[in-house]
């Protein structure tokens, strides 16, 4: 790997702030917008079940005090300004600040994300090279196989069936939380045990697209000159594996980690649901089903931001592992 490029990686991240400031004022748009044509009252979410006795004058003057009774694009332009300022708003739903909705469970969904697309890419890697090693072989056909049967599985299924058989079944793993039941601690066993399931499961969702993108980069570096090249001098099966297949085989992956990001914030929504992880996926449900404006903005863009930090990170990645790449032209 050559010396980074610094400058070249400063003007590249540059332009994609740049870029992503418009990309970040539609989302939050088309958030204010679609929530606006949305069937669900954020009135009667709000006050619950006391709104079924309340009257119309009632409720109106709730919707008063809310602000949901002004045009849309007014509450985004009031919304938008404010969070530019730091204040992300007031979570109807929650009670609670945006920011502070957003604070106390980012952590978790963090952590599940990092856990889960770190298992993901090792076992990809190892999974996708012992298959490249031997086209065809058993060993080949039962990685592939394997790969595309977990592909075409829905994470929530495959949640379910983790539920049933490692917690029900086998009773070796928590079914769900963040700790025991009746623990008023949150301890590292405790977290590390409960995260297990859940990582495990988002990162098998993960898994046949790294195995499969490994398998193929490092079977056609095997077949390229260089590589037979190394072989003819002599060099160990190892050596000619992990020194020059593996690293030109990889090259594909990094795109990849990118473009996967999308995925693994929709997964991790659905495996935080299933399981009880405290992250923001029982936040975003309910801002979804109560029409809370600043929280369902505040978590677009947050999902908005991670994704093109995704692709900003692959191409940084793919530049300083590619010297022929030139990062001033992507």
């Amino acid at each position: 790997m050559t010396a980074l490029p610094w400058g070249e990686m400063a003007r590249l991240t540059a332009r994609r702030a740049l870029f992503a400031v418009p990309v970040l004022l539609v989302v939050t748009f088309g958030v204010f917008a679609v929530a606006a044509a949305s069937p669900f009252d954020p009135v009667k979410a709000y006050a619950g079940t006391a709104a079924l006795g309340a009257d119309q004058e009632t409720l109106d003057r709730l919707r008063e005090n809310l602000g949901v009774d002004r045009p849309f694009t007014a509450r985004w332009w009031d919304w938008l300004t404010s969070a530019l300022g730091g204040d992300l708003g007031q979570s109807a739903v929650m009670r609670q600040p945006v920011a502070e909705v957003i604070g106390e469970r980012l952590v978790w969904s963090a952590l599940l994300c990092a856990a889960a697309f770190a298992a993901a890419v090792l076992l990809g890697t190892v999974l996708g090279v012992l298959a490249a090693r031997r086209p065809g072989s058993l060993l080949d056909r039962a990685v592939t196989s394997l790969a595309y049967t977990l592909e075409a599985a829905p994470v929530f299924w495959t949640a379910l069936l983790a539920v049933w058989l490692f917690a029900l079944q086998l009773d070796v793993l928590p079914a769900g939380g963040l700790t025991d039941t009746g623990s008023d601690q949150v301890t590292f066993g405790q977290v590390t045990s409960h995260l297990i399931l859940p990582a495990g499961v988002l990162a098998v969702s993960q898994l046949p697209w790294f195995t499969l993108y490994v398998r193929q980069g490092v079977g056609d570096a095997l077949a390229e000159d260089p590589v037979r090249g190394a072989r003819a001098r002599g060099l160990s099966e190892r050596t000619v594996l992990l020194g020059h297949a593996l690293r030109s085989g990889l090259l594909p992956v990094l795109t990849l980690i990118g473009s996967r990001v999308p995925e693994l914030i929709t997964g991790a929504l659905l495996v935080e649901t299933v399981f009880s992880w405290p992250g923001i996926a029982a936040a975003t449900v309910e801002a979804a089903t109560s029409v809370d404006f600043p929280l369902l903005a505040a978590l677009a863009t947050l999902a908005t931001a991670a994704v093109l930090a995704g692709n900003l990170l692959a191409d940084l990645l793919y530049g300083l592992a590619d010297p022929r790449v030139k990062l001033n032209e992507m």
